[in-house]
């Protein structure tokens, strides 16, 4: 009890928070610099239509790759683990016109600290598209964020490093508190889940990648810490 709900459950639990820590200052100070690095408006509208368009094409075949692979592998099948008997009712979903009006924030520190991400997402380029108008004091809070960026992302790098530990907590404790049955479902869903990813990254982001004349393996190698975080975080 004392390593499996002691040393095990403090630990895991210390990596979830520390990763939920990075969420927030993460997204607002990248696309914060990110707005600020084009200047130009009409750049940014250009790059936002094709960013828009190139995401929900390759999340459509990204969600293509998953049905196809579960529907014929069914992984996780017998696949159930132990504990309180829950009940969940879906809620009626807010109006169209509600949701839109909810993107933008009233109030942008209350919309970080609950991780209202789209409304993050608007104050951010809102602030953004502030700074680039504003001239030479503007260059100055852009120089700022800038820095911002950099202090965030070697906190990322240094919770990278510990990510292992955090790993081996969640998974010991699991497997402690439910058994080794379950590690025959759950290997073959991780390595559906794996393929699937693979297959994605490969081929859909791979053959992105070789239309720009890319190398995918030198764009991979040089983008192997954000990658890495992304993996680990599930985000």
């Amino acid at each position: 009890d004392f390593l499996v709900d002691g040393v095990f459950y403090v630990l895991g639990a210390i990596f979830l928070a520390l990763l939920r820590l990075m969420v927030v200052p993460l997204v607002l100070v990248s696309l914060v610099c990110g707005v600020t690095a084009l200047g130009d408006f009409k750049a940014l509208g250009r790059v936002g239509a094709k960013t828009l368009g190139l995401y929900l094409t390759t999340t459509a075949i990204a969600i293509t790759i998953a049905l196809s692979i579960a529907n014929v592998l069914d992984p996780g099948q017998g696949f159930q683990l132990e504990g309180d008997e829950f009940t969940y009712e879906a809620s009626d979903p807010p109006p169209f016109a509600d949701v839109i009006i909810n993107m933008f924030p009233q109030n942008p520190i209350r919309a970080m600290a609950e991780d209202q991400m789209l409304q993050i997402i608007l104050f951010a380029l809102l602030l953004g598209f502030a700074i680039s108008a504003s001239g030479e004091r503007g260059k100055r809070v852009a120089s700022l964020f800038e820095d911002f960026n950099e202090v965030i992302l070697k906190m990322v790098l240094i919770i990278i490093k510990v990510a292992p530990i955090g790993v081996f907590a969640l998974i010991a404790r699991t497997f402690a508190t439910q058994g080794l049955d379950i590690f025959r479902p759950l290997l073959g869903y991780c390595v559906v889940v794996v393929a699937g990813l693979l297959l994605h990254l490969f081929f859909t982001y791979g053959g992105l990648l070789r239309l720009s004349g890319l190398s995918p393996l030198r764009f991979l190698s040089q983008v192997r810490a954000p990658m890495s975080f992304a993996f680990s975080t599930s985000s």
